[in-house]
């Protein structure tokens, strides 16, 4: 496993919170450009709030499904040029299309972004296939919520948290849920499934928590999820 580079999934909410300025993504940027000089480090971007606009607006239009992921596509590569000026320098100036433009831009910049790919995969997805394709020991996921739970924690009261669980109960959690454009889960069916069949720990945590997402890039303690073959 390569542990000298590190794919990190952020969610566009995290990105650009709903009613908040661009202070947190300027602080999110300095974080990301620190350990970039330790690794480099791959970010994979979502659509956020910007994607599931769209797909609602695609989708009261009659569009179709694959219209509507290519909605969402544009919609992540569009916040990950705005990751890319916030970064300012030590980054690859436009989101990588695809995996080898990807994996050919970090022989020379320190950080690479992403957004969507193809419909059909969500940016979970891409950020799994980018880790396999590099060979890298860890996947970071920073999300809305701090890690995986039993149930969706906003409309189950008695959902339960767990800091750890293999690969296989990942995929049988994230079975449950319906995909379709714009489904916003805590980790998707194909990306859960990657994840096992490469051996990846991955590591899911509230990215709003920047203290916990450094922790995490540096492998201490962190306020989340850890989820890999076995566990002790």
């Amino acid at each position: 496993m390569n542990e000298e580079e590190l794919v990190i999934s952020i969610g566009g909410s995290i990105l650009l919170p709903e009613g908040e300025d661009v202070s947190n993504l300027k602080k999110l940027s300095d974080l990301i450009q620190e350990h970039s000089r330790e690794r480099n480090l791959y970010i994979v971007v979502g659509g956020g709030k910007t994607a599931r606009d769209y797909i609602n607006w695609g989708r009261k239009l009659s569009a179709d499904e694959t219209t509507l992921d290519e909605l969402g596509i544009k919609s992540s590569r569009l916040n990950a040029k705005l990751l890319i000026a916030a970064l300012g320098k030590d980054v690859y100036p436009v989101p990588a299309q695809d995996f080898k433009e990807a994996e050919s831009a970090g022989n020379h910049y320190s950080i690479v972004t992403m957004g969507g790919t193809h419909p059909g995969h969500t940016t979970d997805a891409v950020s799994a296939i980018l880790a396999e394709k590099l060979g890298t020991e860890r996947l970071i996921k920073a999300t809305s919520v701090d890690g995986v739970y039993t149930k969706d924690p906003n409309k189950h009261e008695d959902a339960e948290k767990l800091e750890k669980l293999t690969h296989k109960k990942l995929i049988d959690i994230v079975s449950k849920d319906k995909y379709s454009a714009g489904s916003n889960v805590v980790f998707d069916q194909l990306a859960a499934k990657i994840i096992k069949r490469a051996n990846i720990k991955t590591h899911v945590l509230d990215g709003r928590d920047l203290k916990s997402l450094e922790n995490t890039i540096k492998g201490k303690e962190f306020n989340g999820t850890t989820i890999e073959s076995k566990y002790k």
